[in-house]
Protein backbone atom coordinates (compact mmCIF):
# COMPACT_ATOMS: atom_id res chain seq x y z
CA UNK A 1 0.00 0.00 0.00
CA UNK A 2 1.03 3.38 -0.45
CA UNK A 3 1.33 5.64 2.49
CA UNK A 4 3.02 8.77 2.37
CA UNK A 5 6.08 8.63 4.97
CA UNK A 6 6.42 10.79 8.73
CA UNK A 7 8.84 10.39 10.84
CA UNK A 8 7.02 11.20 13.50
CA UNK A 9 3.49 9.68 11.73
CA UNK A 10 5.32 6.76 10.27
CA UNK A 11 3.93 3.93 7.84
CA UNK A 12 3.92 0.59 8.19
CA UNK A 13 7.15 0.74 6.23
CA UNK A 14 8.46 2.35 9.11
CA UNK A 15 8.34 -1.06 10.94
CA UNK A 16 9.13 -4.72 10.28
CA UNK A 17 6.13 -5.55 8.86
CA UNK A 18 6.13 -8.48 6.35
CA UNK A 19 4.02 -7.42 2.96
CA UNK A 20 1.95 -9.81 1.67
CA UNK A 21 -0.16 -11.10 -1.41
CA UNK A 22 -3.63 -8.86 -1.82
CA UNK A 23 -6.64 -9.51 -0.02
CA UNK A 24 -9.65 -8.80 0.07
CA UNK A 25 -11.30 -5.38 2.13
CA UNK A 26 -11.67 -6.52 6.01
CA UNK A 27 -15.15 -6.42 6.90
CA UNK A 28 -15.52 -5.93 10.74
CA UNK A 29 -19.45 -7.22 10.50
CA UNK A 30 -17.98 -10.93 9.90
CA UNK A 31 -17.44 -10.51 13.77
CA UNK A 32 -20.27 -9.86 15.77
CA UNK A 33 -18.82 -9.35 18.76
CA UNK A 34 -17.51 -6.35 17.25
CA UNK A 35 -20.67 -4.69 17.02
CA UNK A 36 -22.08 -5.80 19.74
CA UNK A 37 -21.88 -2.97 22.37
CA UNK A 38 -22.67 -4.70 25.48
CA UNK A 39 -19.86 -7.20 25.26
CA UNK A 40 -17.07 -6.99 27.73
CA UNK A 41 -13.71 -5.56 27.02
CA UNK A 42 -11.75 -9.06 26.80
CA UNK A 43 -13.86 -10.18 24.67
CA UNK A 44 -13.80 -7.74 22.02
CA UNK A 45 -10.13 -7.94 22.49
CA UNK A 46 -10.44 -11.75 22.05
CA UNK A 47 -12.90 -11.34 18.67
CA UNK A 48 -10.03 -9.07 17.32
CA UNK A 49 -7.40 -11.11 17.84
CA UNK A 50 -8.93 -14.13 15.90
CA UNK A 51 -9.98 -11.47 13.32
CA UNK A 52 -6.58 -10.52 12.39
CA UNK A 53 -5.28 -14.08 12.57
CA UNK A 54 -7.30 -14.92 10.03
CA UNK A 55 -5.01 -15.84 6.96
CA UNK A 56 -7.18 -14.03 4.26
CA UNK A 57 -6.23 -11.19 6.55
CA UNK A 58 -3.00 -8.79 5.45
CA UNK A 59 -1.54 -5.51 5.04
CA UNK A 60 -3.46 -4.54 2.12
CA UNK A 61 -6.82 -5.48 4.42
CA UNK A 62 -6.07 -1.94 5.71
CA UNK A 63 -4.41 -0.13 2.72
CA UNK A 64 -7.69 2.06 2.34
CA UNK A 65 -6.79 3.66 6.21
CA UNK A 66 -4.55 6.68 6.43
CA UNK A 67 -1.92 5.62 8.98
CA UNK A 68 -0.91 8.91 9.70
CA UNK A 69 -4.18 10.08 10.95
CA UNK A 70 -4.60 7.15 13.07
CA UNK A 71 -1.15 7.43 14.74
CA UNK A 72 -2.29 11.46 15.41
CA UNK A 73 -5.42 10.25 16.51
CA UNK A 74 -3.25 7.69 19.24
CA UNK A 75 -0.86 10.68 19.99
CA UNK A 76 -3.23 13.33 21.03
CA UNK A 77 -5.59 10.54 23.52
CA UNK A 78 -1.92 9.22 25.20
CA UNK A 79 0.84 11.33 25.09
CA UNK A 80 -0.02 14.83 26.25
CA UNK A 81 -1.69 12.47 29.80
CA UNK A 82 1.54 10.02 29.68
CA UNK A 83 3.66 13.38 29.46
CA UNK A 84 2.20 15.03 32.58
CA UNK A 85 2.07 11.72 34.45
CA UNK A 86 6.16 11.14 34.14
CA UNK A 87 6.37 15.24 34.47
CA UNK A 88 4.97 14.66 38.28
CA UNK A 89 6.69 11.44 38.78
CA UNK A 90 9.96 13.00 38.46
CA UNK A 91 9.17 16.20 40.01
CA UNK A 92 7.67 14.34 43.49
CA UNK A 93 10.98 11.82 43.08
CA UNK A 94 13.67 14.72 42.80
CA UNK A 95 12.19 17.59 44.62
CA UNK A 96 13.84 17.32 48.13
CA UNK A 97 17.16 18.91 45.51
CA UNK A 98 15.04 22.11 45.64
CA UNK A 99 13.38 21.50 49.51
CA UNK A 100 17.15 21.47 51.15
CA UNK A 101 18.47 24.18 49.82
CA UNK A 102 15.24 26.14 51.09
CA UNK A 103 16.26 24.62 54.69
CA UNK A 104 15.16 21.51 55.07
CA UNK A 105 18.15 20.01 56.35
CA UNK A 106 18.62 22.60 59.03
CA UNK A 107 15.20 22.42 59.97
CA UNK A 108 15.00 18.75 60.52
CA UNK A 109 18.53 18.65 61.60
CA UNK A 110 19.79 16.18 59.53
CA UNK A 111 23.27 15.38 59.11
CA UNK A 112 24.92 14.82 55.09
CA UNK A 113 24.90 11.37 55.98
CA UNK A 114 20.96 10.93 56.83
CA UNK A 115 20.05 13.05 54.20
CA UNK A 116 22.00 10.76 51.73
CA UNK A 117 20.12 8.18 53.49
CA UNK A 118 16.78 9.51 52.47
CA UNK A 119 17.87 9.55 49.35
CA UNK A 120 19.05 6.22 49.01
CA UNK A 121 16.33 4.76 50.66
CA UNK A 122 14.10 5.87 48.02
CA UNK A 123 15.78 3.65 45.54
CA UNK A 124 15.42 0.05 47.13
CA UNK A 125 11.89 0.55 47.40
CA UNK A 126 11.62 1.74 43.95
CA UNK A 127 13.66 -0.65 42.09
CA UNK A 128 11.84 -3.79 44.12
CA UNK A 129 8.89 -3.09 42.60
CA UNK A 130 9.50 -2.33 39.81
CA UNK A 131 9.10 -6.12 37.67
CA UNK A 132 6.06 -6.86 39.77
CA UNK A 133 4.13 -3.55 38.70
CA UNK A 134 4.89 -4.55 34.83
CA UNK A 135 3.69 -8.00 35.12
CA UNK A 136 0.42 -6.60 36.63
CA UNK A 137 -0.06 -3.84 34.11
CA UNK A 138 -1.56 -5.74 31.80
CA UNK A 139 -3.57 -7.76 34.11
CA UNK A 140 -5.37 -4.87 35.89
CA UNK A 141 -5.75 -2.77 32.59
CA UNK A 142 -3.11 0.29 32.94
CA UNK A 143 -6.31 3.01 33.10
CA UNK A 144 -7.19 1.54 36.61
CA UNK A 145 -3.68 0.97 37.63
CA UNK A 146 -1.15 3.46 36.76
CA UNK A 147 -3.90 6.66 38.24
CA UNK A 148 -4.34 4.31 41.60
CA UNK A 149 -0.22 4.19 42.04
CA UNK A 150 -0.29 7.72 41.01
CA UNK A 151 -2.80 8.60 43.78
CA UNK A 152 -1.29 6.78 46.08
CA UNK A 153 2.27 8.86 45.76
CA UNK A 154 0.48 11.89 45.49
CA UNK A 155 -0.76 10.98 49.31
CA UNK A 156 2.84 10.30 50.42
CA UNK A 157 4.31 13.55 48.79
CA UNK A 158 1.51 15.61 50.83
CA UNK A 159 2.51 13.80 53.74
CA UNK A 160 6.21 14.72 53.53
CA UNK A 161 5.50 18.35 53.93
CA UNK A 162 4.44 17.74 57.62
CA UNK A 163 7.39 15.14 58.68
CA UNK A 164 9.31 16.68 61.96
CA UNK A 165 12.25 14.72 62.01
CA UNK A 166 15.14 12.20 59.84
CA UNK A 167 12.85 9.34 60.88
CA UNK A 168 9.83 10.87 59.60
CA UNK A 169 11.37 11.78 56.22
CA UNK A 170 13.26 8.12 55.99
CA UNK A 171 10.03 6.56 56.20
CA UNK A 172 7.70 8.87 53.71
CA UNK A 173 11.16 8.17 51.21
CA UNK A 174 10.99 4.12 51.41
CA UNK A 175 7.08 5.05 50.53
CA UNK A 176 7.34 7.00 47.82
CA UNK A 177 9.67 4.60 46.30
CA UNK A 178 6.65 1.84 47.03
CA UNK A 179 4.35 3.95 44.97
CA UNK A 180 6.20 5.34 42.33
CA UNK A 181 7.78 2.37 41.11
CA UNK A 182 5.56 1.14 38.64
CA UNK A 183 4.85 4.47 36.72
CA UNK A 184 7.99 4.85 34.38
CA UNK A 185 8.29 0.97 33.69
CA UNK A 186 4.99 0.82 33.22
CA UNK A 187 4.74 3.61 30.96
CA UNK A 188 7.46 2.50 28.38
CA UNK A 189 5.96 -0.79 28.31
CA UNK A 190 2.46 0.91 27.55
CA UNK A 191 4.23 2.68 24.58
CA UNK A 192 4.85 -0.62 23.12
CA UNK A 193 1.21 -1.99 23.33
CA UNK A 194 0.43 1.10 21.00
CA UNK A 195 3.48 1.57 18.67
CA UNK A 196 5.66 -0.13 16.25
CA UNK A 197 9.56 -0.67 16.83
CA UNK A 198 10.63 2.67 14.63
CA UNK A 199 7.40 4.75 16.08
CA UNK A 200 8.06 4.66 19.12
CA UNK A 201 11.04 6.26 20.15
CA UNK A 202 10.06 9.92 19.51
CA UNK A 203 6.63 9.37 21.87
CA UNK A 204 9.14 7.47 24.52
CA UNK A 205 11.51 10.68 24.22
CA UNK A 206 8.40 13.56 24.34
CA UNK A 207 6.99 12.10 27.32
CA UNK A 208 10.77 11.15 28.66
CA UNK A 209 11.64 14.63 28.13
CA UNK A 210 8.94 15.40 30.94
CA UNK A 211 12.07 14.62 32.78
CA UNK A 212 14.15 17.91 31.88
CA UNK A 213 11.59 20.15 32.16
CA UNK A 214 10.27 19.02 35.53
CA UNK A 215 14.23 19.72 36.11
CA UNK A 216 13.36 23.33 35.27
CA UNK A 217 9.59 23.27 36.30
CA UNK A 218 11.08 22.09 39.63
CA UNK A 219 13.15 25.04 40.25
CA UNK A 220 10.91 28.06 38.82
CA UNK A 221 8.08 26.57 41.21
CA UNK A 222 10.33 25.89 44.00
CA UNK A 223 11.81 29.41 43.94
CA UNK A 224 7.99 30.79 43.64
CA UNK A 225 6.83 28.61 46.55
CA UNK A 226 9.96 29.87 48.69
CA UNK A 227 7.98 32.77 48.73
CA UNK A 228 5.55 31.23 50.96
CA UNK A 229 7.81 30.56 54.02
CA UNK A 230 5.81 31.01 57.05
CA UNK A 231 2.30 30.92 55.39
CA UNK A 232 0.24 28.79 57.92
CA UNK A 233 2.80 28.79 60.23
CA UNK A 234 4.87 26.42 57.81
CA UNK A 235 8.66 26.76 56.38
CA UNK A 236 8.91 27.35 52.65
CA UNK A 237 10.28 23.97 51.67
CA UNK A 238 6.78 22.06 53.75
CA UNK A 239 5.17 23.78 50.42
CA UNK A 240 7.07 21.95 47.68
CA UNK A 241 6.42 19.07 49.08
CA UNK A 242 2.05 19.87 50.11
CA UNK A 243 1.38 21.68 47.13
CA UNK A 244 2.96 19.49 44.44
CA UNK A 245 1.68 16.46 46.53
CA UNK A 246 -2.33 17.71 46.33
CA UNK A 247 -1.55 18.46 42.43
CA UNK A 248 -0.56 14.89 41.80
CA UNK A 249 -3.55 13.51 43.31
CA UNK A 250 -6.01 15.87 41.56
CA UNK A 251 -4.30 14.63 37.91
CA UNK A 252 -4.52 10.98 39.04
CA UNK A 253 -8.33 11.31 39.35
CA UNK A 254 -8.41 13.04 35.81
CA UNK A 255 -6.20 10.10 34.77
CA UNK A 256 -8.76 7.60 36.11
CA UNK A 257 -11.33 8.82 33.22
CA UNK A 258 -9.13 9.92 30.58
CA UNK A 259 -6.33 6.87 29.71
CA UNK A 260 -7.12 4.38 27.18
CA UNK A 261 -6.11 0.48 27.94
CA UNK A 262 -5.40 -1.13 24.28
CA UNK A 263 -5.65 -0.70 20.97
CA UNK A 264 -8.23 -3.27 20.72
CA UNK A 265 -10.73 -1.50 23.14
CA UNK A 266 -9.91 2.11 22.23
CA UNK A 267 -13.26 4.25 21.31
CA UNK A 268 -12.14 6.71 19.72
CA UNK A 269 -10.60 4.30 17.16
CA UNK A 270 -13.06 2.77 14.37
CA UNK A 271 -13.29 -1.00 14.51
CA UNK A 272 -11.30 -1.28 11.40
CA UNK A 273 -8.32 1.25 12.83
CA UNK A 274 -8.53 -0.51 15.56
CA UNK A 275 -7.55 -4.40 13.93
CA UNK A 276 -5.61 -2.23 11.81
CA UNK A 277 -2.93 -1.36 14.92
CA UNK A 278 -3.51 -4.63 15.97
CA UNK A 279 -2.13 -6.59 12.97
CA UNK A 280 0.78 -3.91 12.73
CA UNK A 281 1.62 -4.40 16.16
CA UNK A 282 1.47 -8.49 16.21
CA UNK A 283 3.84 -9.06 12.82
CA UNK A 284 6.05 -6.49 13.80
CA UNK A 285 9.88 -6.87 14.61
CA UNK A 286 9.79 -10.20 11.83
CA UNK A 287 12.75 -10.28 9.76
CA UNK A 288 11.27 -8.65 6.12
CA UNK A 289 13.16 -11.29 4.35
CA UNK A 290 10.96 -13.86 5.71
CA UNK A 291 8.52 -16.11 3.11
CA UNK A 292 5.28 -13.65 2.76
CA UNK A 293 3.75 -17.39 3.83
CA UNK A 294 5.45 -17.45 6.90
CA UNK A 295 3.55 -15.45 9.45
CA UNK A 296 5.34 -15.05 12.79
CA UNK A 297 3.12 -13.10 15.27
CA UNK A 298 4.36 -11.55 18.51
CA UNK A 299 3.24 -14.03 21.35
CA UNK A 300 0.88 -12.39 23.93
CA UNK A 301 0.45 -15.28 26.22
CA UNK A 302 1.32 -14.24 29.82
CA UNK A 303 3.82 -17.50 31.30
CA UNK A 304 5.95 -17.68 33.84
CA UNK A 305 8.74 -19.46 31.58
CA UNK A 306 8.45 -16.14 29.43
CA UNK A 307 9.67 -14.52 33.11
CA UNK A 308 12.04 -16.86 33.46
CA UNK A 309 13.73 -16.66 30.11
CA UNK A 310 13.85 -12.47 30.53
CA UNK A 311 15.85 -13.14 33.75
CA UNK A 312 18.69 -15.36 31.73
CA UNK A 313 18.03 -12.92 28.69
CA UNK A 314 22.50 -11.80 28.55
CA UNK A 315 21.32 -8.79 26.59
CA UNK A 316 19.13 -7.60 29.64
CA UNK A 317 21.96 -7.64 31.58
CA UNK A 318 24.23 -6.44 29.39
CA UNK A 319 22.06 -3.13 28.56
CA UNK A 320 21.82 -2.54 32.71
CA UNK A 321 25.82 -1.53 32.55
CA UNK A 322 24.50 0.71 29.54
CA UNK A 323 21.71 1.83 31.72
CA UNK A 324 23.97 2.78 34.78
CA UNK A 325 26.04 4.28 32.57
CA UNK A 326 23.60 7.46 32.15
CA UNK A 327 21.67 6.93 34.95
CA UNK A 328 23.82 7.00 37.93
CA UNK A 329 25.11 10.54 36.77
CA UNK A 330 21.23 11.20 35.88
CA UNK A 331 20.13 11.29 39.65
CA UNK A 332 23.55 12.82 40.79
CA UNK A 333 22.83 15.72 38.52
CA UNK A 334 18.91 16.00 39.12
CA UNK A 335 19.18 15.19 43.14
CA UNK A 336 22.46 17.35 43.69
CA UNK A 337 22.21 20.09 40.62
CA UNK A 338 21.27 23.30 42.75
CA UNK A 339 23.16 22.55 45.75
CA UNK A 340 26.35 21.81 43.06
CA UNK A 341 25.25 25.68 41.56
CA UNK A 342 25.28 27.22 45.23
CA UNK A 343 28.07 25.67 46.57
CA UNK A 344 30.22 27.39 43.10
CA UNK A 345 28.89 30.66 45.02
CA UNK A 346 25.28 31.61 43.71
CA UNK A 347 22.94 32.07 46.36
CA UNK A 348 20.04 30.02 46.79
CA UNK A 349 17.83 31.08 44.56
CA UNK A 350 19.90 32.05 41.64
CA UNK A 351 21.53 28.71 41.90
CA UNK A 352 17.36 27.30 41.47
CA UNK A 353 17.06 30.04 38.04
CA UNK A 354 20.18 28.32 36.68
CA UNK A 355 19.14 25.05 36.60
CA UNK A 356 16.37 26.25 33.71
CA UNK A 357 18.33 26.72 30.61
CA UNK A 358 20.28 23.21 31.30
CA UNK A 359 17.21 20.87 31.27
CA UNK A 360 15.10 23.49 28.49
CA UNK A 361 18.09 22.50 26.14
CA UNK A 362 17.98 18.95 27.19
CA UNK A 363 14.54 18.15 26.35
CA UNK A 364 14.70 19.66 23.06
CA UNK A 365 17.90 17.62 22.21
CA UNK A 366 16.07 14.47 23.56
CA UNK A 367 12.82 14.72 21.09
CA UNK A 368 15.30 15.77 18.15
CA UNK A 369 17.67 12.61 18.44
CA UNK A 370 14.92 10.31 19.07
CA UNK A 371 12.90 11.80 15.49
CA UNK A 372 16.16 10.89 14.21
CA UNK A 373 17.09 7.32 15.63
CA UNK A 374 12.81 6.71 14.57
CA UNK A 375 13.56 8.01 11.08
CA UNK A 376 16.96 6.35 10.64
CA UNK A 377 15.63 3.21 12.78
CA UNK A 378 18.89 2.97 14.63
CA UNK A 379 19.31 3.36 18.21
CA UNK A 380 23.01 2.53 19.26
CA UNK A 381 24.92 5.33 17.78
CA UNK A 382 23.26 7.93 19.87
CA UNK A 383 23.70 6.50 22.94
CA UNK A 384 27.26 5.94 22.15
CA UNK A 385 27.96 9.43 21.18
CA UNK A 386 26.13 10.39 23.95
CA UNK A 387 27.67 8.36 26.47
CA UNK A 388 31.09 10.62 25.50
CA UNK A 389 29.65 13.72 25.58
CA UNK A 390 28.51 12.83 29.07
CA UNK A 391 32.44 11.58 29.51
CA UNK A 392 33.68 15.21 28.64
CA UNK A 393 31.45 17.30 30.78
CA UNK A 394 32.53 15.34 33.71
CA UNK A 395 36.11 16.05 32.84
CA UNK A 396 35.69 19.38 32.45
CA UNK A 397 34.07 19.36 35.76
CA UNK A 398 36.75 17.79 37.89
CA UNK A 399 39.57 19.22 36.04
CA UNK A 400 38.70 23.47 36.85
CA UNK A 401 38.41 25.18 39.62
CA UNK A 402 36.43 27.99 37.37
CA UNK A 403 32.50 28.25 38.10
CA UNK A 404 31.34 29.12 34.41
CA UNK A 405 33.71 25.99 33.13
CA UNK A 406 32.17 23.63 36.19
CA UNK A 407 28.75 24.83 35.26
CA UNK A 408 29.85 24.65 31.29
CA UNK A 409 30.49 21.06 32.24
CA UNK A 410 27.78 19.71 34.15
CA UNK A 411 25.29 21.82 31.22
CA UNK A 412 26.93 19.23 28.18
CA UNK A 413 26.43 16.24 30.44
CA UNK A 414 22.93 16.71 31.25
CA UNK A 415 22.41 17.67 27.46
CA UNK A 416 23.91 14.52 26.49
CA UNK A 417 22.11 12.56 28.98
CA UNK A 418 18.61 12.92 28.37
CA UNK A 419 18.69 11.62 25.50
CA UNK A 420 20.06 8.19 26.20
CA UNK A 421 16.97 7.07 28.39
CA UNK A 422 14.50 7.09 25.57
CA UNK A 423 17.13 6.03 23.00
CA UNK A 424 18.23 2.88 25.01
CA UNK A 425 15.15 1.50 26.85
CA UNK A 426 13.47 1.77 23.48
CA UNK A 427 16.51 -0.52 22.08
CA UNK A 428 16.16 -2.98 24.75
CA UNK A 429 11.82 -2.84 23.87
CA UNK A 430 13.06 -3.46 20.23
CA UNK A 431 14.71 -6.25 20.56
CA UNK A 432 12.13 -8.39 23.01
CA UNK A 433 9.56 -10.63 21.28
CA UNK A 434 6.77 -11.84 22.78
CA UNK A 435 4.57 -9.12 25.40
CA UNK A 436 5.47 -10.65 28.12
CA UNK A 437 8.75 -11.41 27.95
CA UNK A 438 8.86 -7.26 27.09
CA UNK A 439 7.16 -6.29 30.10
CA UNK A 440 9.63 -8.47 32.54
CA UNK A 441 12.29 -7.44 30.55
CA UNK A 442 11.61 -3.94 30.61
CA UNK A 443 10.64 -3.75 34.40
CA UNK A 444 13.82 -5.71 35.13
CA UNK A 445 15.99 -2.82 33.24
CA UNK A 446 14.61 -0.64 34.75
CA UNK A 447 14.34 -1.84 38.31
CA UNK A 448 17.80 -2.97 38.18
CA UNK A 449 19.30 0.06 36.35
CA UNK A 450 17.38 2.46 38.96
CA UNK A 451 19.58 0.78 41.95
CA UNK A 452 22.26 3.58 40.34
CA UNK A 453 19.99 6.24 41.84
CA UNK A 454 21.18 4.73 45.25
CA UNK A 455 24.68 4.88 44.32
CA UNK A 456 24.03 8.73 42.55
CA UNK A 457 22.32 9.67 45.74
CA UNK A 458 25.79 8.88 47.89
CA UNK A 459 28.41 10.43 45.01
CA UNK A 460 28.06 14.23 46.22
CA UNK A 461 28.82 14.33 49.92
CA UNK A 462 28.91 18.07 51.93
CA UNK A 463 32.72 16.91 52.93
CA UNK A 464 33.62 16.97 49.12
CA UNK A 465 31.76 20.45 48.33
CA UNK A 466 32.78 23.22 46.38
CA UNK A 467 34.56 20.69 44.04
CA UNK A 468 33.08 17.36 44.26
CA UNK A 469 35.89 15.61 42.73
CA UNK A 470 34.74 12.19 44.11
CA UNK A 471 31.00 12.44 42.68
CA UNK A 472 32.47 13.64 39.56
CA UNK A 473 34.98 10.70 39.33
CA UNK A 474 32.35 8.35 40.18
CA UNK A 475 30.16 9.59 37.38
CA UNK A 476 33.38 8.69 34.96
CA UNK A 477 33.77 5.72 35.93
CA UNK A 478 30.16 4.60 35.41
CA UNK A 479 30.02 6.29 31.90
CA UNK A 480 33.33 4.37 30.82
CA UNK A 481 31.39 1.13 31.64
CA UNK A 482 28.17 2.07 29.89
CA UNK A 483 30.26 2.74 26.72
CA UNK A 484 32.25 -0.51 26.89
CA UNK A 485 28.89 -2.28 27.66
CA UNK A 486 27.39 -0.82 24.45
CA UNK A 487 30.00 -1.32 22.19
CA UNK A 488 29.65 -5.02 23.45
CA UNK A 489 26.08 -5.40 23.17
CA UNK A 490 26.51 -3.67 19.18
CA UNK A 491 29.07 -6.28 17.98
CA UNK A 492 27.18 -9.25 19.85
CA UNK A 493 23.85 -7.99 17.61
CA UNK A 494 25.25 -7.55 14.55
CA UNK A 495 26.97 -11.76 14.83
CA UNK A 496 23.50 -12.76 15.71
CA UNK A 497 21.96 -10.88 12.68
CA UNK A 498 24.59 -12.27 10.44
CA UNK A 499 24.32 -15.60 11.72
CA UNK A 500 20.34 -15.28 11.14
CA UNK A 501 20.05 -13.98 7.80
CA UNK A 502 22.45 -17.03 6.79
CA UNK A 503 20.12 -19.39 8.40
CA UNK A 504 17.05 -17.59 6.22
CA UNK A 505 19.53 -18.02 3.15
CA UNK A 506 19.75 -21.25 3.73
CA UNK A 507 15.91 -21.72 4.15
CA UNK A 508 16.11 -23.54 7.86
CA UNK A 509 13.40 -21.33 9.24
CA UNK A 510 10.95 -23.55 7.07
CA UNK A 511 12.00 -26.18 9.62
CA UNK A 512 9.98 -24.77 12.35
CA UNK A 513 5.93 -23.86 12.57
CA UNK A 514 4.83 -20.11 12.79
CA UNK A 515 3.49 -21.50 16.35
CA UNK A 516 7.13 -22.61 17.40
CA UNK A 517 8.98 -19.71 15.82
CA UNK A 518 6.67 -17.02 17.83
CA UNK A 519 7.04 -18.74 20.88
CA UNK A 520 11.04 -18.27 20.33
CA UNK A 521 10.41 -14.39 20.49
CA UNK A 522 13.93 -13.18 19.98
CA UNK A 523 16.07 -15.98 19.98
CA UNK A 524 14.10 -16.99 16.84
CA UNK A 525 15.87 -16.82 13.42
CA UNK A 526 13.47 -14.65 11.91
CA UNK A 527 13.31 -11.90 14.67
CA UNK A 528 16.06 -8.98 13.62
CA UNK A 529 17.69 -7.26 16.25
CA UNK A 530 17.62 -3.46 15.93
CA UNK A 531 21.17 -1.79 16.02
Amino acid sequence: MDIKQDPLHSSDANSDETPHEKSATLHTDDVPALLNGSVSKAEKMKAIDELIARPDVTLESFAHLDIKKILRKIDLRLIPMLTLLYLLSFLDRGNIGNAKIEGLAEDLNLTGAQYNWCLTAFFFTYCAFEVPSNMLLKKLRPSIWLPSIMVAWGIVMTLMGIVNNYHGLLIARIFLGVAEAGLFPGVVYYNTMWYCRYEVQVRQAIFFSAASVAGAFSGLLAYGISFMDGVGGLEGWRWIFILEGMVTVLVAIAAFFTLYDFPETASFLTLEERAFVAYRLRYDGQDSGIDSSMRVAQNERRDWKFVKAAFLDWQIWLNIVVYWGYVCPLYGISLFLPTIIRELGYKSTTAQLLTVPIYVTASVITVLVAWIADKKRHRSSFIVVGLFFQLIGFVMCISTNSAAVTYAGIFIAACAIYQCQPSNVTWLSNNLAGSYKRAVGMGLQISVGNLAGAYASNFYRSTDSPRYRLGHGLEIGFVCCGIIAALIQIFSYKRINAKRAAQIERKEHNGYTPEELSDLGDKAMTFKYTL
